[in-house]
């Protein structure tokens, strides 16, 4: 399963897709490609939202990702998308587990005297995995 960060440019995502198409050929697996969009839980926060922001968003985020697959990968139509909304590294495990998936793939950005290692969804989510995690620097 590939994790993708729809704020990040095509160029970063490009060889995070080319990447973990490569690795799902070699092994013959199904690559899921999953965008997490992050909820405000708190219904004080919520609710300086406008009506059906959430639903709005949703819907761009399909087309983003399947944009972004359909102009960067090298078979689209091999890539099954999913777009979740929650918290980020807690859907990115969920839905590994979900889909029965042996690996996630994500990309972290290379560490800044301001970061350690690595971001703290890409932390978190190489430590508490139950898959092995692949992590693409960009």
């Amino acid at each position: 399963m590939l994790a993708l960060d729809l704020g990040e440019s095509s160029g970063s995502n490009k060889h995070a897709i080319e990447t973990a198409e490569n690795l799902a050929k070699n092994d013959g697996a199904v690559l899921h490609a999953v965008t997490v969009i992050p909820t405000f839980s708190m219904p004080i926060v919520g609710s300086y939202f406008p009506e059906g922001f959430e639903e709005k968003n949703y819907e761009l985020a399909r087309t983003e990702l399947k944009g972004q697959i359909a102009d960067d990968a090298k078979n689209p139509d091999a890539i099954k998308r999913h777009v979740v909304m929650g918290s980020i590294y807690d859907e990115i495990l969920k839905t590994a587990d979900r889909l029965d998936c042996s690996l996630i793939i994500m990309e972290a950005h290379r560490p800044d005297l301001k970061d350690y290692l690595l971001g703290p969804n890409a932390a978190r989510v190489v430590r508490h995995a139950k898959q092995s995690v692949y992590v693409i620097r960009s």
